[in-house]
């Protein structure tokens, strides 16, 4: 069998079926087989789950996926690998199918399943599209766990005041719990992207983190993180909100938030409790 999340294994399919990697399609296989295993053991797979695997590319993820027993349904944009992966994978507990995952009903395709995991090697240039797809899809996943730029997986698991914190980690954090699981550098990949990895599993929440009207809530946080440089009070009387800057001061500080703050101090929470009040 050939090892797939190899230098080496790579090199043989692509010269075998005629293959090469697509820039258009942000394709870099992954080709250290210690990282797949940081992957397989995040995500917690175990015999018979069920994963859904987006962008398996040449196959590497596929294959770990299936050494650690479980049954996989991957999601391919490139029409010419689809029929290479069947072909390689022919008898095992996996199905492909051929499309863009931000057009496939993932309903249909996932009627039946519940405590469905999502692993993925994403094109950086799809990354946050994809995420929240899955995240706003009402599919009752488990976990996803994606390997994406570094960049922004710091943003994605930042805290309160650093200058990683943004509206994206709390878009993230809204629905689930954020952890880092590894850097991955240019090295393991095949060709080499321009910038470092990181492996992220976001653990999916029964419900939203905090109990605000959602559209609501995310302009605040839009507003406030809109100029970073300016006080909290300052971005959000810009946009509007509060009926002037003396009323916005008072609501503010009847949230128990100081006026003078910046957006980024702020937690979910904080802007939750915001939202309700103005």
């Amino acid at each position: 069998m050939i090892n797939l999340a190899s230098a080496a294994g790579v090199r043989e399919i692509s010269a075998r079926y005629g293959l090469q990697a697509k820039k258009k399609l942000g394709q870099h296989f992954l080709i250290d087989g210690h990282v797949l295993s940081k992957i397989i053991a995040a995500a917690k797979i175990e015999r018979g789950d069920f994963v859904l695997e987006v962008g398996p590319g040449i196959g590497g993820m596929t294959q770990a996926l299936l050494a650690a027993g479980a049954n996989v349904l991957a999601v391919e944009l490139d029409r010419q690998l689809v029929p290479v992966l069947e072909n390689f994978f022919a008898g095992e507990t996996v199905s492909f199918v051929q499309g863009d995952i931000l057009r496939i009903d993932l309903k249909e395709i996932l009627a039946e399943r519940s405590g469905v995991k999502v692993v993925a090697n994403l094109p950086y240039y799809i990354t946050t599209p994809v995420i929240f797809y899955l995240l706003e899809s009402e599919i009752n996943f488990e976990s996803i766990t994606v390997m994406i730029q570094k960049e922004v997986a710091q943003r994605m698991s930042a805290a309160p005041g650093t200058k990683d914190y943004g509206s994206l980690t709390l878009a993230v954090q809204y629905y689930a719990d954020v952890e880092l699981v590894a850097n991955v550098p240019t090295n393991c990949f095949m060709p080499r992207p321009g910038v470092d990895s990181a492996v992220v599993k976001l653990k999916l929440l029964p419900a939203p983190r905090v109990d605000a009207h959602r559209e609501k809530l995310f302009k605040i946080i839009h507003a406030a993180f809109g100029k970073r440089r300016k006080t909290l009070l300052n971005c959000l009387d810009s946009e509007g909100f509060g009926g002037g800057k003396a009323a916005l001061a008072a609501k503010l500080e009847e949230c128990g938030i100081n006026p003078q703050v910046r957006g980024e101090t702020l937690d979910i929470f904080e802007f939750a409790r915001l939202a309700e009040k103005l």
